[in-house]
């Protein structure tokens, strides 16, 4: 019984982590698509913050998801250079697809 129980993790635990590769690959494929990347970067500052610098900003925040949703779906009004211009939104409806690439930028 032990080694079924030890099978199974390993089985079920290996499938958790090619899901979660899975998500990670569709939330930067996304992120590519919309042209994030032209302003920010995983781990470097460029002319936005990068995601690690959100995760940072928005850690232990109990509403961190429901800003980001709403930053990366409703075209806010930001500041670049010194003039206001609206942030691009994220380039899907599907709110799942949205919600993974929150979950991907709050990881980092």
């Amino acid at each position: 019984m032990r080694i079924a129980s030890m099978l199974f993790a390993v089985l079920f635990g290996g499938a958790a982590l090619l899901a979660d590769a899975a998500d990670d690959a569709a939330a930067q494929a996304l992120v590519k698509k919309s042209g994030c990347l032209n302003c920010h970067s995983v781990d470097k500052k460029k002319d936005a913050p990068s995601y690690k610098d959100i995760a940072a900003k928005y850690k232990g925040k109990p509403d961190a998801e429901a800003k980001l949703v709403t930053h990366l779906t409703t075209n806010p009004k930001i500041e670049v250079d010194g003039k206001k211009e609206n942030h691009d939104s994220l380039k899907t409806k599907d709110g799942a697809e949205v919600k993974n690439v929150v979950g991907w930028i709050l990881s980092r």
